[in-house]
């Protein structure tokens, strides 16, 4: 591959902020930033089928649920269906339908007629923001606009002058001005202060009144820190500072979309741009799905609302006709989902520290701090529940299995038996090569040590067709059944110190020799009624067995249990 052809990001830009001297990398994000969607702009562009009305309004409608307060809606001067979206937007805050601290921001080039066009848009609307932008670096002043750095200058200034004057007509409204250089990441530091500065002056900003400049990376050339370097540079450098809101609005090209911005913000940014999800040109704007989600999983509150993540996805995946990746952050459909055995065990061990730590606190398990393996924050504080945690394929191991019987069907193995289930999953799970629900779970888990001590079906070699128990004067068990065993079927009795004892005492008067290694047993809830769960590791011969049993009777169920252990070891011999 030609690798020459290519220049590093020192040999394009140049960013004089001396190693030593640098802020942002001892600081910390304590706050979450302006936050501001541009998927009906910005995204919109971005898509093969851009947006009708009616779905842009309904990602209107729920980027202000979310809480978002300044939200791009389009570029008016660019269509027909921009300008007329933001007409109805004037119509619906006329009516009371756009709450009073939302702002609208629209987008345009320097050029008179297209912001003649702008304003026209949002006449009507008590509060806006015009985004005025123009390519700024020097491959795009040579090669897009062939003007000189003076020249492009004189273009902003002339629009910036021509803004101001279309506001001043409108006293009554409240409209702000925004700034971008567009490609600023690659455009000379000294070059972007000059021409933010001379707008701070021209636009007379202040601290009630104040100016956005933002700051895009509109296609990623280096490192995060890179970036970080470039925003503080401006962060320490501009005017007025207290009267400008440093804004950014990186993009994707690296795939270092979020660290940009997060870096960004430890460097001065008080404002972030980008996209539900990531939309946008080439590789996306920034998401700010996962910039939010990941200051909450810091204890930072995002100052927007994700507690239904599933209903925001399924609006921006109808709006968009995008899917969201199911590995995507936080809201993906399987990033809250482990199918590795390691990862199960852990997550099913955090879970339930998390019970008791909550209990031993004496608050709720939604209000106890969060510390569970492998999951950064709790699935159920965005909506999700805990069915989907852990699912069940050939990777799978023993924790995993156990955690779906038990949250799903109430059964709690013994962790002996654990890795005797687990094999039995692996097989059937690389035989389909498929995953196991947990329904499918607890019915391989039935077949394999339940129906055999049922009789019948898989029933094995030895059927119990009718038994009786008593206990004589002396305290001893007494066992009476009837068993066939293979082609024969006899009457036979054992005595012990227990019911169970004195049936295996039966077993081995039909030549069954059985040891109980391991039982244990539970009470669990079935279609609403209480049921025994009985579990008996057995050595029948030379073999060694586990087998379950359940009933509404716990001695039936243990019976059971040690029958199945029984039928198993002999139908595996």
């Amino acid at each position: 591959m030609p690798h020459h052809r290519y220049r590093p990001y020192q040999h394009r830009v140049d960013v004089d902020i001396p190693s030593p001297d640098r802020g942002w990398p001892g600081s910390r994000i304590e706050r979450a930033p302006l936050w501001v969607p541009v998927d009906l702009r910005d995204g919109n562009q971005a898509l093969a089928e851009p947006m009708d009305p009616a779905r842009k309004r309904r990602f209107f409608d729920l980027l202000v649920s979310m809480g978002f307060k300044e939200i791009e809606v389009g570029y008016p001067s660019a269509s027909r269906a921009d300008f007329d979206f933001v007409r109805d937007l004037a119509a619906l805050s006329a009516s009371g339908g756009i709450p009073e601290d939302v702002s609208i921001v629209v987008f345009t080039p320097a050029k008179p007629d297209l912001i003649d066009r702008t304003f026209e848009s949002i006449e009507g609307l008590p509060r806006a923001v015009v985004h005025l932008y123009i390519p700024t670096s020097p491959v795009w002043r040579d090669v897009v606009l062939g003007r000189s750095r003076a020249q492009v200058q004189g273009v902003v200034t002339a629009a910036a002058t021509h803004m101001a004057r279309l506001a001043d007509a409108r006293p009554g409204a409240d409209i702000r001005f925004q700034f971008s250089p567009e490609t600023f990441n690659l455009t000379e530091p000294d070059y972007v202060l000059e021409l933010c500065d001379g707008l701070t002056e021209l636009w007379d900003a202040s601290p009630e009144r104040p100016v956005t400049h933002n700051l895009p990376a509109t296609v990623e050339i280096a490192t995060p820190n890179v970036y970080a370097d470039q925003i503080e540079y401006l962060h320490r450098h501009l005017a007025r500072r207290d009267s400008v809101i440093l804004s950014v609005h990186p993009h994707n090209d690296r795939g270092t979309g979020v660290a940009c911005a997060e870096l960004a913000v430890l460097a001065g940014a008080q404002r972030v741009e980008g996209c539900l999800f990531g939309n946008g040109e080439r590789t996306g704007n920034v998401d700010l799905v996962t910039l939010a989600l990941n200051l909450y999983a810091q204890g930072v509150d995002p100052m927007v609302d994700f507690s239904d993540i599933d209903a925001v996805r399924d609006v921006v995946e109808h709006c968009n006709r995008l899917p969201v990746h199911p590995r995507h952050p936080y809201a993906g459909d399987l990033v809250h989902t482990a199918f590795s055995g390691t990862h199960q065990d852990a997550i099913s061990k955090g879970f339930a520290h998390h019970a008791r730590r909550a209990a031993e606190l004496g608050v709720t398990e939604r209000e106890a701090p969060w510390d569970v393996p492998y999951l950064p924050i709790d699935p159920a504080d965005i909506g999700r529940s805990y069915e989907a945690v852990i699912r069940v394929n050939s990777q799978s191991g023993k924790g995993g299995m156990a955690y779906l019987l038990q949250t799903r069907h109430g059964l709690d193995l013994p962790r002996r038996m654990r890795p005797d289930f687990s094999r039995v999953v692996q097989e059937a799970t690389d035989d389909s090569g498929q995953e196991a629900s947990a329904k499918e779970l607890y019915e391989l888990f039935r077949a394999t040590y339940v129906a055999p001590g049922q009789g019948g079906g898989d029933g094995g070699e030895v059927e119990l067709s009718s038994w009786t128990t008593d206990r004589a004067p002396d305290g001893a068990h007494r066992f009476v059944c009837t068993l066939q065993v293979g082609d024969r079927t006899g009457d036979f009795e054992g005595a012990g110190n227990g019911p169970l004892s004195a049936f295996v005492e039966a077993l081995a008067a039909a030549g069954i020799t059985v040891d109980i290694l391991d039982y244990s047993e539970h009470a669990t809830e079935a279609g609403g009624a209480s049921e025994a769960v009985a579990y008996a590791e057995c050595r029948v011969g030379d073999a060694v067995r586990w087998g379950a049993g359940l009933d509404t009777s716990v001695l039936t169920a243990s019976v059971q249990a040690v029958l199945a252990a029984v039928n198993r070891a002999g139908a595996t011999e």
